[in-house]
């Protein structure tokens, strides 16, 4: 997108209590709400990757007093955090055996 961007309120009501949440937006003129919408859902799996990120690999756990030596905790943290990422998707992707699958359908 080149031209004008603007700024933007999204609205989000919770269907089960009516609750609301309000989004500021940055956007390009015209972004579909669509768009808008998909970005904001990203949102929660961000904030779930930091908390757990901040719980398991102690990204909060820096007591530095230079910019350098926080560079190289948070560096260190995320490095962890993008193999323990990649080692839970290989983990997830693995299937069972043909011949497991084989005896499993023969099973009333």
């Amino acid at each position: 997108f080149t031209g004008i961007w603007t700024r933007g309120l999204l609205i989000r009501r919770n269907i089960s209590d009516n609750e609301l949440a309000y989004f500021s937006t940055w956007c390009p003129q015209g972004t579909p709400i669509e768009a808008l919408v998909t970005v904001e859902g990203h949102r929660w799996a961000i904030e779930d990757s930091f908390e757990t990120a901040k719980n398991e690999l102690g990204l909060d756990h820096n007591e530095t007093r230079s910019w350098h030596g926080w560079h190289r905790h948070v560096s260190l943290v995320m490095m962890a955090f993008a193999m323990m990422a990649a080692i839970r998707r290989r983990a997830n992707a693995i299937t069972a055996p043909k011949k497991l699958l084989k005896i499993a359908s023969t099973l009333p």
